[in-house]
């Protein structure tokens, strides 16, 4: 129950999205029988487990942690000073498979999660990386449909034939096909790693609590696949057989600041000496500023440096590599439209490869 006292200075500071998020949790609480919340300990995560922590009066609510087999130390540390805060167990889960052993058996992530969803779709039916329309890949591969319309930026249907894609398709991603077709890539890429490291054992510990509702750190400012999945704070998820409740959904990086300071709320060495802009699977090779993330690990906790770069080496020289064609085709790009000069990639999108 949010208290008056409470509600008044969170009213009196203008504090508005946090006094909504108190007055939703609240409401969200109540109406719930057996809730989990899904503890990382990363900043986000933090100013959520205070909302829920402190509406919580009965205790009703469980609180997890699902070790990934590639986290921080310091992550480690301050799950223990969470639970001496606040005086609660966070209850440690196992992964059905840890990231090495996914890695092992399926591949390294590449660039985000839904790149190398698609990418390890087209490997598993021994894609070639062909520069071919939609419907003459579509006979090549038929049963590979969703990943040759990502790599095509197109759908197609028996209605309405095929038609330009708008969003999430390979070309959000600037050059991409075209270093793909100049770079194919000779390891193994999976987006497995989530799904059996955290998803598949988030769902085992529902089912097991038999929870109606699950309790997590995601904000929408986030950015990304994962976030622009959801509308609102609220959604029904039908695989988890729960409701699932997004406390800080809102919040911008602004009101994370504001709730840190009004509630005095500190997170773990990972922010405040490390320096890291977030926290997760060390290394991770989704994470945009993995490389600056690396320098920072190899000087705080070199064992698990030394454990990213055995894991997830491959995928980092190859979005190096990536990443120096995209700077070396918009350079040409730039040298074309200076020329006056263009030509196009097949997609419907200029492109340079001509302009030499």
């Amino acid at each position: 129950m949010i208290e008056i006292e409470l509600y008044d200075k969170l009213l009196h500071a203008n504090h508005f999205t946090i006094l909504d998020s108190y007055v939703k949790a609240n409401s969200v609480l109540n109406n719930s029988h057996t809730a989990l919340c899904s503890v990382s300990g990363g900043s986000d995560s933090d100013i959520m487990l205070d909302i829920i922590h402190r509406l919580d009066e009965s205790g009703k609510v469980t609180y997890y942690w699902i070790n990934t087999g590639l986290e921080y130390k310091a992550t480690k540390e301050h799950l223990n000073e969470l639970e001496k805060k606040y005086g609660i167990e966070i209850v440690r889960l196992k992964p059905d498979k840890p990231i090495p052993t996914c890695v092992k058996e399926y591949g390294v992530p590449f660039l985000s999660k839904y790149v190398s969803e698609q990418m390890m779709r087209l490997q598993k039916h021994n894609f070639q990386w062909e520069d071919e329309p939609l419907e003459v890949l579509l006979q090549k591969y038929p049963n590979c449909k969703t990943a040759l319309q990502w790599w095509c930026n197109a759908y197609y249907s028996p209605e309405n034939g095929i038609q330009q894609m708008s969003r999430f398709s390979i070309n959000r991603n600037r050059f991409l096909k075209e270093f793909i077709i100049a770079n194919p890539p000779d390891f193994p890429i999976s987006n497995k790693c989530c799904e059996y490291s955290k998803k598949i054992p988030a769902k085992h510990f529902i089912k097991k609590c038999g929870a109606d509702l699950e309790i997590t750190g995601i904000r929408k400012a986030e950015g990304g696949i994962r976030s622009a999945n959801y509308k609102t704070c609220c959604s029904e998820s039908k695989s988890k057989g729960c409701d699932t409740y997004r406390p800080v959904f809102w919040y911008t990086d602004g009101d994370k600041r504001c709730y840190e300071d009004f509630f005095g709320v500190t997170h773990s060495r990972c922010y405040t000496e490390y320096g890291l802009k977030r926290t997760g699977c060390v290394g991770c090779p989704f994470n945009p500023r993995v490389n600056d993330e690396l320098k920072i690990i190899e000087q705080n906790e070199p064992n698990l440096y030394k454990a990213a770069m055995s894991l997830f080496g491959k995928s980092y020289e190859y979005t190096a590599k990536y990443q120096a064609f995209v700077k070396e085709m918009k350079a040409k790009e730039k040298e074309a439209k200076k020329r006056g000069l263009s030509c196009s990639n097949g997609n419907g999108d200029t492109a340079v490869q001509c302009a030499v």
